[in-house]
């Protein structure tokens, strides 16, 4: 055997054999595989450079390949809380604004009770704990980019926020009632029927679809926003500023509403066919009793303003730059469980394990059911308080959204920036936290007994008042002898304000046979049925810019005024339970993201939210809306259907909107209290043992090794490595 060549060896005893085999020569293949092994070695630095290159390109802001060197200078924690800002509020201020806001309007326009109101309103939170679970566990998911997720949910947003406003384009101009024939008083008039049949309702099951639809696109649409959102902030600031960071998102997404109650109040001071109508030509104002606002246009404005922001949130990467050691200088404080140490859960298919290993930490549970019942308090509250405002003190709609605006916005937005600075201010563990939730729950608690104050009800006849004329014997409640030649059956809904201080359905009702426009009023003259006082003067209208213009009347097209003066008191306690309930917010959702391990907390706060939808914020409309139709003491009735409520018993919905006030309070004190009882801090041998966490490290003494001196305690980390620009910057 001889070597011949460096590529490999010959045996020439078998060279010449002819045994059947073909003789194979290594020496040619061993010179391809070196050739083959050099061109790998040489390959291989380029591998990591490229993946370095794309990974370096993919934390770059842009779109697509577009991702020029100078849109790189945005791409910092600011910039990004900035635009979630923006989007926070838009959310806020289109449901949580706008949606109810025009609650009264649509039901007035189309015909609606409080209970398909109530449907409307709940068609959010159905689409939100359908698409929770997925879109929180998918978008979590480690480089899943979150800022993609944000901005394809804004733009869903808008998209419902167009098909909101679409009945209104579907419908023909309002008939505003008062302006026909019938709808005064005309002696031996034979009734007649409208119900052929032909004509097309303008309200009803299709009105509530097109709106429910819109619902469940901003419900989808806003998802990412308050988990994936939280979490992408979470991710990339400190965990010292995490909570500062996040009470000025949660204080924007407070400001939202508060911007869509003074917006869409403003809007409902617009005629809602403007375009095509002019109201003083109709003889109706704002005040009227049949007025209806422009309640479409806010929907049109949000939709521009999601396009404008969904646009700058898709830039940015799927995480900042310095992530990673902010990542490195956390340190756990999930609560100490065989729940916290299950193993990270990656695939779809191991969903319902991962859910169980969170729902097995009791102090997670019990901030979920707190959670729940302040939701469904915050939610059937923002969409019937404007009503009960309006029934209760006689306030029309756009001032009753006026006024809930101005006072949601130094309570809601106050409240929620108080409560995280108020984390960072005392350095309060979890368990500190958690107590603090219970404190401010309470004092909101005592604050819902505002509910107590009520006025009595407007003197409407025939409804909370009889007729000062003999009622007819067979006829409804709301005829009497001085009206029942005016066969006023077929008179819509249209309430006036007679000089004697009482509401009559209309004027037909109040038995008035002339009418005469004064500017942008009507007054009704001749009206049989409003006996005024011997020597009492008649009041008088002054036309608007016009001299020597006063008109005596015995009945307006405008609501009458009260006497009540308990309006400044329920604001003002209305303020206090806003304030103390938002200020639990932030130092709630704190503790959430504090009590479960980092690699959950996406996951956590979905399943958090489907729960808070699902027991809280969900059923929340529908039960409220119940609760105010079984105070209604009138509904409007048209061919033989029962539509929207025309009067309220304001001392049956004072009661209710009492009771349901405080067992939600008295449900949020138990859950925080249970949420604190049973928290056990990593390493506490205790139950319910109260031991501050590691983040109470004096940022004085910090030092970029081991941590030697802690407050209340003492960690001990061999190799720890304390980034102090990290923990202690206010500018990061």
């Amino acid at each position: 055997m001889s070597s011949e060549g460096s590529g490999g060896v010959v045996n020439k005893a078998f060279e010449g054999a002819d045994d059947g085999f073909h003789t194979i020569d290594l020496r040619n293949n061993r010179q391809d595989d070196q050739h083959r092994t050099q061109a790998s070695t040489e390959a291989v630095p380029s591998s990591p450079k490229r993946a370095a290159l794309d990974e370096e390109q993919s934390l770059k802001c842009g779109w697509g390949m577009f991702r020029p060197t100078w849109l790189q200078r945005f791409r910092t924690a600011k910039w990004a809380l900035f635009w979630l800002c923006w989007a926070g509020a838009i959310q806020g201020m289109v449901v949580n604004g706008f949606v109810n806001v025009v609650i009264t309007t649509i039901e007035k326009r189309f015909g609606l009770r409080s209970m398909q109101t109530g449907v409307i309103a709940g068609g959010y939170d159905m689409a939100s704990f359908a698409c929770l679970a997925p879109v929180t566990y998918l978008g979590g998911r480690a480089g899943s980019s979150k800022p993609r997720w944000l901005g394809l949910g804004v733009l869903l947003m808008g998209t419902g926020s167009l098909l909101f406003a679409l009945p209104h384009f579907l419908v023909p101009n309002y008939r505003i009632a008062g302006n026909e024939a019938a709808d005064v008083c005309t002696p031996n008039r034979t009734s007649t029927s409208s119900c052929d049949g032909n004509v097309p309702a303008e309200g009803g099951a299709w009105a509530v679809a097109v709106f429910v639809v819109a619902q469940l696109l901003h419900g989808a649409g806003a998802t990412p926003l308050f988990t994936l959102g939280v979490t992408y902030i979470d991710e990339n600031v400190s965990k010292k500023m995490s909570s500062v960071y996040l009470g000025v998102y949660y204080t924007m997404a407070v400001v939202g509403p508060a911007m869509g109650y003074v917006i869409g109040g403003q809007m409902l001071t617009i005629y809602t066919d403007f375009l095509s109508v002019d109201s003083d030509a109709l003889g109706i104002t704002p005040v009227s009793s049949v007025w209806i606002g422009a309640w479409w246009v806010g929907f049109i404005l949000s939709a521009l303003l999601c396009l404008i922001v969904a646009i700058p949130l898709m830039a940015f990467p799927y995480e900042l730059p310095g992530a990673a050691e902010i990542r490195a200088s956390k340190v756990s404080e999930a609560h100490e469980g065989a729940a916290s140490k299950s193993a990270a859960f990656s695939a779809l298919h191991e969903l319902p394990q991962a859910a169980a290993a969170l729902l097995r930490n009791p102090t997670f549970l019990f901030l979920n059911l707190a959670g729940a019942s302040e939701g469904m308090l915050i939610s059937g509250f923002a969409a019937f308080l404007p009503k009960l405002i309006e029934n209760q003190f006689a306030v029309n709609a756009s001032d009753a959204a006026l006024l809930l605006g101005v006072i949601t916005v130094p309570a809601g937005g106050g409240g929620t920036f108080l409560g995280g600075w108020l984390v960072k201010r005392w350095r309060l563990a979890c368990a500190g936290i958690i107590k603090l939730c219970v404190a401010a729950t309470v004092v909101a608690a005592a604050f819902t007994f505002c509910f107590v104050l009520t006025c009595d009800d407007y003197p409407f006849a025939g409804v909370t008042v009889m007729y000062d004329s003999p009622s007819v014997p067979g006829a409804d409640h709301l005829t009497a002898l001085c009206n029942v030649e005016c066969a006023c059956a077929s008179a819509p809904y249209s309430p006036v304000c007679g000089a004697d201080g009482t509401v009559y359905y209309s004027a037909c009702h109040a038995g008035c046979t002339t009418r005469t426009l004064a500017g942008s009023a009507q007054l009704f003259h001749q009206c049989s049925c409003i006996l005024t006082k011997e020597n009492t003067t008649l009041p008088v209208y002054d036309i608007e810019g016009v001299t020597n213009s006063s008109i005596p009347y015995e009945a307006i097209n405008s609501i009458c005024t009260t006497d009540c003066p308990y309006l400044w008191v329920f604001v003002s306690l209305s303020f206090g339970v806003m304030l103390f309930t938002f200020l639990a917010t932030m130092p709630a959702l704190s503790a959430t993201l504090r009590c479960v391990r980092e690699d959950q907390r996406s996951f956590a706060l979905g399943i958090q939210w489907i729960k808070v939808r699902l027991l809280g914020t969900i059923p929340a409309p529908l039960l409220f809306g119940f609760l105010i139709d079984l105070s209604c003491s009138l509904w409007s009735t048209s061919c033989d259907k029962t539509g929207a409520c025309l009067q309220y018993d304001n001392i049956n919905m004072s009661r209710y909107m009492l009771g349901i006030a405080l067992v939600g309070k008295l449900c949020s004190i138990l859950f925080f209290f249970l949420a604190w009882w049973f928290y056990r801090p990593p390493g506490s041998k205790n139950g319910n043992a109260v031991v501050p966490s590691v983040d109470l490290v004096v940022c004085g003494e910090k030092t970029n090794g081991n941590v030697t001196n802690v407050a209340n305690g003492t960690v001990e980390r061999s190799n720890g490595y304390c980034n102090a620009a990290l923990e202690c910057s206010d500018h990061l």
